[in-house]
């Protein structure tokens, strides 16, 4: 395979293998090989380099949060203190520490951060909020939001 640069397109064949496997990361080489029109070691080498550029970063089984009891999904914009020393480090590693926590993007806008928290309930998320969020010394303000169903949940990126 041609070395690619990470702004470049994909061949026809790898871009068939990436989003096979997104789809469903259990297949074997030799159904990735059908799928895509080449032998079993060539898909083979492709998936490794794939996955030693980092492109294919893990694989891994999705699960419905509701069938673990965790019913209540919070989208929550948080805003840290602008000149506290270490606010940013005491955030992001209480983030990194935190399984409710399953997404945490840094933004632009009226907040730093919005993350995506899932609980059992909302006396558990507020409890959440109390234990974690609030005992980080540089957090201003959390606004959260209800997430009433999800519209659209996919893990599948376009492939170029």
């Amino acid at each position: 395979m041609a070395k690619e640069s990470s702004d470049s397109t994909f061949d026809r064949a790898t871009r068939l293998i990436l989003e096979a496997l997104q789809q469903d990361a259990s297949l074997s080489t030799q159904q990735l090989a059908d799928r895509v029109g080449l032998s079993a070691t060539p898909v083979w080498r492709r998936v490794r380099e794939l996955e030693e550029r980092g492109v294919i970063r893990r694989q891994v089984v999705l699960v419905d949060r509701e069938q673990l009891g965790l019913s209540i999904c919070v989208l929550a914009n948080v805003s840290l203190v602008r000149h506290s020393e270490g606010a940013v480090e005491a955030f992001e590693a209480m983030v990194a520490a935190s399984p409710e926590i399953v997404e945490c993007q840094a933004i632009t806008g009226e907040a730093d951060y919005v993350i995506k928290v899932v609980a059992p309930d909302m006396k558990a998320y507020d409890q959440f909020l109390q234990t974690k969020i609030f005992k980080v010394a540089g957090v201003h303000s959390v606004r959260s939001n209800v997430v009433l169903r999800e519209v659209k949940y996919e893990t599948a990126l376009p492939v170029p």
